[in-house]
C-alpha cells in the first residue's frame, strides 16, 4: 500500500511538473508571439510615414551661386570699325563682373559678346531716315530671345541718330550706338547701355530684398511688387456725393484700348484678372484742408497715407483673392470739398493730381468743374476723360512693377513704348528680377519646411508632398543652369514650376494632422488597450524566472 501511496505520488508529482512546463511553454509563446509579431505588427502599424526628402539639396540650393549670362552681339555698319580692335571681325568675348551683394552665394555677372559687321539685309535697314525706322526694319533680322542684346554701330557722321545723340534704344532688344573715341570710349557706352537694358545690381539686390540686410538696400527696393504667379487688377470709382454728380466712366472700353496690351506684354510674367466696380458714399476718411488763397482744397503729403485705410476696407477686393490685389482708384471729391489738389512734401500741388502706394495700387482725385450756374439741376452728368485716367493708372503700374526709366546720360534716347506699355528689353529686366526672386523664394520655403519636418517628427510626409519638393529642387536647379546658359525664357518658366511645386509641398493639407498628437497622448490611448494583456504575460515571465532560480539552488541544497 506504501508503494502504491509512493507511486500516486510520484505521477502527481510528475503530473503537476508536466502542467507547470506546459504553462511555461505556454506563458514563453504568449510572450515570443507578443515581442516577435505583435510588437513589431504594433510598430509597423502605428508608425508615422515620413518619405524621404532631399535635405542635402535644399540645404545646397541656398549655396549654389548665381550666374547671369547675357548674349551680346555688337555689330558694326560699314565706316564704324574702330581702328583699334584687339582682332579682326568676327571674335568673341567674355566679361565677368561680380553683382556686390552681401550674400552667401556670389551673384556673377557674365556678358557673352559677340564682335561682326552687318549682313546685307541689316544695311538695307539701316539706310533709312531715322532711328525709329531703323529700329522697326531691324527687328525681324536680330535674335529675338529674352535676355539677348543686339547694339548697332554706325558711324560717326551717321544721320540716323539726331544732334548730340550718341546712344539710341529702340523699343524691342536692340540700340544704335554712334562711333567715335576708339575702342576705349565704344566699351564704355556699351557698358551704360547693357546697365539700361538688362538688369542691375540694384535690380537684383531688390528682387533679393527679403535675404540683403537693409542697410544695404536702396529706398525703392521694397517698393516694388513682389513676385508672383498671378495678379488682381480693380479699378473702382470712389462716388462720395452722388446726389451732386452722376459719374459715368466707360472702364470697360478704356480696359481694352489702354490696359489690356500692357497685361498682354506682360502675361509672359504673370496671369492677370481685371474687374471693376463703383463704390457709392465712399469718402477718403482724411478731412482735407481748406485754401482761402486759391479758394480748393488741399491733402498734403502726410496726411496721404490716412486715406488709405479707410478706403480699403470698402473695397473688399482682397479678402478672398490668393494672388496680390493691385487697387486703381479714381475719386470724384464731393461738392462741398471741390476742386481738391494733391501736395507733395515740399507743398508744390502734384501735376496728375495723384499718388501711389507701394504694393498696393494708386489712387487719383478727379475734380469736376463747377456749374456756371448755381440754379443748375442736380446731379450734375460727368463723363470722365479715361485718356488721362489712363495715362496716370498706367504710369502708376509700371511704378508698381519696378519698371521706372533710372536717369539717363543727356546722350541717350529712349524710345516710348507706345501702347504696348513697356519695351521688349524692360519686360528682360523684370523676367531676371523675377526669375532670381523666384528662386530666393523657393530656397527660403523649402530651407522652412525642412527645418518644420525635421524639428516635429510625427508629422507624416506624403509621397506627392516628396514628389513636389524635389520636382521644386530640380526645377530650381534647373533654372539656375539655364541662367548660367543665358536661356532665359527657360529659366523664368522652371522658377516658376519650382516656385508651385514648393508652395503645393509647403501647404499640403495633411502637414497638419499630426501637429497636435503628442507622444503622451500616445501612451494614453495605448495603455489602457495592452496593459491588461501585458500584466498576466509579465507576471506568468517573472514566475517562471523565480522557479528557474529555485531549481538552480535545489542541488545545492541537497549536497
Amino acid at each position: 500500500m506504501t508503494q502504491e501511496v509512493k507511486m500516486a505520488a510520484a505521477a502527481a508529482i510528475a503530473a503537476d511538473e508536466a502542467e507547470r512546463a506546459r504553462g511555461r511553454r505556454a506563458a514563453l509563446s504568449f510572450a515570443a508571439i507578443a515581442v516577435v509579431l505583435g510588437l513589431p505588427l504594433w510598430w509597423r502599424t502605428t508608425e508615422t510615414y515620413r518619405a524621404a526628402l532631399p535635405y542635402g539639396d535644399i540645404e545646397g540650393l541656398a549655396q549654389l551661386p548665381f550666374q547671369l549670362a547675357v548674349p551680346v552681339a555688337v555689330v558694326f555698319a560699314p565706316g564704324s570699325v574702330p581702328g583699334d580692335l584687339p582682332r579682326p571681325l568676327p571674335f568673341r568675348d567674355v566679361q565677368e563682373m561680380e553683382i556686390s551683394v552681401n550674400l552667401r552665394p556670389s551673384i556673377t555677372s557674365r556678358y557673352e559678346t559677340v564682335y561682326r559687321r552687318t549682313t546685307s539685309q541689316e544695311e538695307a535697314a539701316l539706310d533709312v531716315a531715322t532711328a525709329r525706322e531703323a529700329d522697326a526694319a531691324l527687328h525681324p533680322l536680330q535674335d529675338t530671345s529674352l535676355g539677348s542684346l543686339t547694339m548697332y554701330v554706325v558711324p560717326e557722321t551717321s544721320s540716323l541718330l539726331p544732334q548730340g545723340i550718341n546712344v539710341y534704344v529702340g523699343k524691342h532688344r536692340s540700340a544704335l550706338v554712334r562711333a567715335g573715341g576708339g575702342l576705349a570710349a565704344l566699351r564704355t557706352r556699351l557698358q551704360q547701355l547693357t546697365q539700361v537694358m538688362s538688369f542691375t545690381a540694384s535690380s537684383i539686390s531688390a528682387a533679393l530684398s527679403d535675404r540683403v540686410p537693409n542697410g544695404q538696400l536702396g529706398p525703392d527696393a521694397r517698393r516694388h511688387l513682389k513676385s508672383s504667379l498671378g495678379y488682381e487688377i480693380t479699378f473702382s470709382l470712389l462716388n462720395p456725393d452722388p446726389k451732386s454728380h452722376a459719374v459715368d466712366w466707360d472702364i470697360e472700353d478704356a480696359v481694352n484700348r489702354y490696359v489690356q496690351p500692357v497685361l498682354d506684354k506682360l502675361s509672359l510674367v504673370a496671369n492677370f484678372s481685371v474687374d471693376s466696380q463703383i463704390l457709392y458714399y465712399a469718402v477718403l476718411g482724411v478731412t482735407p484742408r481748406f485754401d482761402k488763397e486759391s479758394s480748393s482744397f488741399l491733402l498734403s503729403a502726410h496726411s496721404l497715407p490716412h486715406v488709405i485705410n479707410p478706403v480699403e476696407a470698402r473695397l473688399g477686393s482682397s479678402a478672398a483673392s490668393l494672388y496680390p490685389v493691385l487697387n486703381f482708384l479714381l475719386y470724384v471729391p464731393e461738392r462741398s470739398h471741390s476742386p481738391l489738389y494733391i501736395q507733395d512734401k515740399d507743398g508744390a500741388p502734384v501735376s496728375t493730381n495723384a499718388f501711389h502706394s507701394p504694393r498696393w495700387g494708386g489712387i487719383m482725385v478727379y475734380n469736376v468743374e463747377a456749374p456756371a450756374s448755381p440754379q443748375v439741376s442736380l446731379p450734375l452728368h460727368v463723363d470722365v476723360d479715361m485718356v488721362r485716367v489712363m495715362e496716370v493708372f498706367l504710369a502708376q503700374l509700371r511704378l508698381l512693377f519696378g519698371l521706372s526709366r533710372e536717369e539717363l546720360p543727356p546722350e541717350f534716347l529712349l524710345e516710348s513704348p507706345g501702347n504696348e506699355g513697356l519695351a521688349d528689353w524692360e519686360l528682360d529686366r523684370l523676367l531676371w528680377a523675377h526669375t532670381v526672386e523666384n528662386i530666393a523664394t523657393v530656397s527660403t520655403t523649402l530651407t522652412s519646411l525642412a527645418q518644420l519636418l525635421d524639428k516635429i517628427g510625427n508629422i507624416v510626409i506624403k509621397d506627392d508632398v516628396a514628389s513636389e519638393v524635389y520636382q521644386a529642387v530640380a526645377s530650381a536647379q534647373s533654372a539656375m543652369a539655364e541662367l548660367a546658359a543665358g536661356h532665359l525664357h527657360l529659366a523664368f518658366q522652371a522658377s516658376k514650376e519650382a516656385v508651385t511645386s514648393s508652395e503645393r509641398a509647403f501647404f499640403d493639407p495633411s502637414l497638419l494632422h499630426l501637429l497636435y498628437f503628442p507622444d503622451d497622448q500616445k501612451f494614453a490611448i495605448y495603455i489602457p488597450l495592452f496593459l491588461p494583456m501585458a500584466v498576466p504575460i509579465l507576471l506568468s515571465l517573472a514566475k517562471i524566472v523565480r522557479e528557474a532560480r529555485q531549481r538552480e539552488k535545489e542541488p545545492t541544497k541537497m549536497d
